[in-house]
């Protein structure tokens, strides 16, 4: 660390740099080596300054909350604390002049035009093999070399519309390339949600600051893809992920929505006679243009990976007939090789006649023999890395080997010299990072990305910086590091607003939701209806329990105990208690086991049904408003802290639950009035309808079939269970009576919660799903609804709240069993029918036991 070094008196964020020092012998983003702030600080930090460190931590803290309730994260494979992390932003962006970021953008379109050339001439005429400039080995051994790809018709031989770029700065301050990332590059999404957390944190310094806007090369990219479109009347183009496994699936979400792009998966597409279409509701769609982030060789299981099922079987050869625009082209991997790096320069000359702008970290190949003895001297001061990606190990600091690693490492090398490089090491610049109330010192690198523009190309103005406390090499991933940055580039006048929005006056077709939803995502809506109402149904019967456990009335409401606890124990598939005592240790074990039933996320509490019901709802955020999504992400991450403790306090049980359940209402009124009446919002009211229907009955059946000897208290219950206590109240002036309170929970169609009024929803619901034109006659679940609701209206409550010889009420058990046996029937039908279009995939060379060859 350099010492002593003082901020200087003449603007008012002099006390935030208090204690600051940047590491020594490493250019200090923040401060000159004379201890002077750098230009483009000498306004951010008085405005800065003005706030005062409370200010900032309170507006920090805030913005912290809204990246959580926001939902932003990535996943890390192998995590034993889950696949989820959140998305770590610091408070304090990284600047950069103007003048300075003009010649790093005009570094990195001529590096995005070169490597666009070297592709369209590895998979063309192969000048630079034949002509000796790159040898042959760093081509053919590299997995990301896709032979059927050779000769495969590119769209005006553009085979880079999206590339990014991994910078730092060496001591000396020169900006070097450290990676290029052209399969699908990852950060522009996490890049656009650090921009809007922060010029909503610091409105008034973002704006003085003169900040370029990040929203032009979003917009760049969406026109380039819209006019390279075979298509030019309406293309349809949709970003193809790998799921929600994916480490950047929030990423892949955001930038769906953002871009106005569907997001699907592989499933969701398929390949008829060359053409790319999207499996819907009403039929099959065409795609004109995919934006995708899966993997290469994971793209076709037809012609490039036999196992992979993210990709889409027949895509390379829709690809080479010229039917479907992809961005990037399938086989650009191959130029992300850290062994091409040394043979830039001599590119460059061949191609552009020209000398790269923007210099690479010293790079060597150790399939070169000179190369491989500078490494074998210096390897001491030099990071070991794969030759390819996914190649063998990962990148290793020789530097930190002890002598016998070093040695094996050597060996390794001399084994397969083709099959590594070495780099400088480079650790990046130091900057400021806000950490207990000022300004720390944190290494810094930077990923920016480039986007196809016209006959060109055009960078982000901003990117992703990731930061780290340590010394060692930042890692090249966008999630690498210990957290992000914003980074803003200053300009030198002011700066327009921009907006992806089609300018005013441009001729619009008017549309009306259609039946053009995935069936994959009306499958994943439709279950996601179902988990929540099978929370919300859970939530109400625990919270009646534990009104009648902590009541001063426990003891005369014992009679609904037992009955309660039977219908938690069936709707959470639980052992209910077979004997209920009223003693003092027997109540503290059962408030210990429903602890248990509501917070261990071992077993199925309420804890893991609400982590089941995001889960649901993170595979389709991008079908749900932001403030349906902040609810469902709240409500999880609430009760997932809750469930770190295996037992809950019952004192504590009670507030939790009520705020379930008014969260859980606050979600479906979001539904009820802010989605529009599409087929999302009605598989998503599918599965509600459905799963209240069957709560409610099992509720019933539990409760009424072998009745206490006191049932009044238990009618009580199923109201407040139900929801319906004021209305039975209004309407019946008398005694609780069981006609009349199966009339309002089981037959009235007016009652919301009632089975009835469940019933004559699901029919609009089923009869309004698309249906053959040829169809004649009523389909399987249409016939099945029918035929509940009409006996639901036929039903005679009095007889079924009669009892039978053997005290029980048979009637009323058959009708509940019956009944709830059609529905879960009518669940498989409208999934056969609707969401399930294909049986698992197998291997064309799959071997059957008769020992064919399918």
């Amino acid at each position: 660390m350099l010492p002593g070094v003082v901020a200087p008196d003449s603007h008012a964020g002099r006390d935030l740099l208090k204690g600051y020092q940047p590491y020594a012998q490493v250019h200090d983003e923040l401060l000159s080596s004379d201890g002077t702030l750098r230009q483009q600080w000498q306004k951010f930090m008085p405005l800065l300054g003005q706030l005062g460190s409370t200010e900032i931590a309170r507006r920090w803290e805030q913005s912290r909350r809204v990246i959580r309730e926001n939902g932003v994260t990535y996943n890390v494979h192998g995590d034993p604390a889950g696949l989820s992390r959140p998305w770590e932003l610091d408070a304090i962006p990284l600047l950069l002049p103007a003048s300075e970021w003009k010649k790093i953008s005009d570094g990195l379109i001529q590096r995005a035009t070169l490597l666009n050339l070297v592709l369209a001439d590895l998979y063309g005429p192969q000048r630079l093999l034949a002509e000796g400039l790159l040898p042959p080995e760093l081509v053919f051994a590299h997995p990301g070399f896709l032979r059927p790809c050779k000769d495969l018709a590119v769209p005006r031989n553009r085979y880079l519309y999206l590339s990014a770029v991994h910078l730092a700065r060496d001591r000396s301050g020169e900006w070097l390339v450290i990676a290029d990332r052209t399969r699908g590059p990852t950060g522009a999404g996490y890049a656009l949600e650090n921009r809007l957390v922060m010029s909503r944190m610091l409105p008034d310094v973002f704006r003085d600051c003169q900040v370029e806007r990040l929203a032009t090369f979003f917009a760049t990219l969406r026109d380039t893809l819209h006019s390279n479109a075979r298509n030019q009347e309406n293309p349809r183009t949709v970003l193809l992920g790998p799921g929600p496994t994916s480490p950047t699936y929030f990423e892949d979400a955001y930038l769906s929505r953002y871009l106005g792009y569907a997001l699907v998966e592989g499933g969701d597409l398929t390949v008829r006679e060359n053409q790319v279409y999207l499996k819907t509701l009403g039929g099959l769609l065409r795609v004109d243009v995919i934006l995708r982030r899966v993997r290469d060789e994971n793209c076709d299981a037809l012609e490039l990976r036999g196992d992979s099922i993210q990709g889409v079987p027949g895509l390379t050869h829709a690809a080479r007939s010229g039917n479907v625009l992809l961005a990037n082209a399938l086989g650009s991997s191959v130029v992300e090789s850290a062994a091409l790096v040394p043979f830039l320069p001599t590119l460059a000359r061949f191609f552009l006649r020209e000398e790269l702008k923007l210099p690479s970290v010293r790079t060597w190949w150790c399939g070169d023999g000179e190369s491989l003895q500078y490494v074998i001297e210096n390897f001491d001061r030099l990071v070991v890395k794969p030759s390819f990606p996914n190649g063998r190990g990962t990148a290793v600091s020789g530097a930190l080997l002890a002598q016998d690693q070093r040695q094996e490492w050597i060996d390794r090398i001399k084994h397969r010299p083709q099959d590594y490089v070495a780099q400088d090491l480079v650790t990046g610049s130091s900057a400021p990072l806000w950490a207990g109330g000022s300004m720390k010192a944190c290494h810094v690198a930077v990923r920016t990305f480039a986007v196809a523009a016209g006959d060109s190309y055009e960078v982000m103005p901003g990117g992703l910086a990731r930061v780290s406390t340590s010394s060692d090499p930042l890692a090249e991933s966008a999630l690498g590091g210990q957290g992000s940055k914003d980074v803003w580039v200053l300009s030198d006048g002011p700066v327009n607003n921009v907006s992806l929005l089609h300018p005013a006056g441009t001729p619009v077709s008017l549309q009306r939701s259609g039946n053009d939803l995935p069936s994959r995502v009306a499958d994943h809506l439709f279950w996601l209806g179902r988990h929540v109402e099978r929370l919300e149904g859970t939530a109400r019967v625990l919270r009646t329990t534990l009104t009648r456990l902590t009541s001063e009335t426990a003891a005369t409401g014992s009679q609904s105990l037992g009955p309660l606890l039977k219908m938690l124990a069936e709707l959470m598939a639980f052992p209910a208690p077979m004997k209920l005592s009223l003693t003092s240790s027997a109540m503290v074990q059962l408030e210990a086991e429903l602890g248990r039933w509501i917070a261990d996320p071992a077993r199925n509490s309420v804890a893991s049904m609400a982590s089941t019901m995001r889960s649901a709802a993170t595979v389709v955020r991008d079908r749900l408003s932001l403030d349906s999504w902040r609810i469902l992400n709240r409500l999880g991450q609430e009760l997932t802290s809750q469930g770190k403790e295996s037992v809950m306090q019952l004192a504590d049980s009670l507030p939790l639950l009520n705020r379930l359940i008014l969260d859980l209402a606050a979600f479906s009124g979001m539904g009820t009035e802010s989605m529009t009446r599409g087929p999302g919002w009605r598989f998503l009211d599918l599965g509600r309808r459905l799963e209240r229907a069957l709560q409610a009955m099992t509720v019933l059946r539990v409760a009424l079939v072998e009745p206490p000897a006191d049932e009044d208290s238990l009618f009580e219950a199923l109201l407040e269970i139900g929801d319906s206590s004021m209305t039975y109240r209004n309407r019946y002036l008398t005694t609780l009576q069981l006609p009349p309170l199966l009339d309002l929970l089981l037959t009235d169609e007016t009652n919301p919660r009632s089975v009835a009024f469940q019933v004559t929803a699901l029919q609009g619901h089923v009869d309004a799903l698309p249906h053959s034109n040829r169809q004649l006659l009523l389909s399987p679940e249409q016939r099945l609804v029918l035929d509940t609701c009409t006996q639901l209206r036929l039903a005679d409550v009095f007889a079924m709240s009669n009892l039978d010889r053997q005290g029980r009420r048979s009637a009323l058990e058959r009708f509940l069993l019956r009944h709830s046996e059609q529905l879960r029937t009518l669940s498989d039908e409208i999934s056969r029918h609707y969401l399930i279009h294909a049986g698992p995939s197998r291997q064309l060379n799959e071997i059957r036991p008769s020992g064919r060859l399918e």
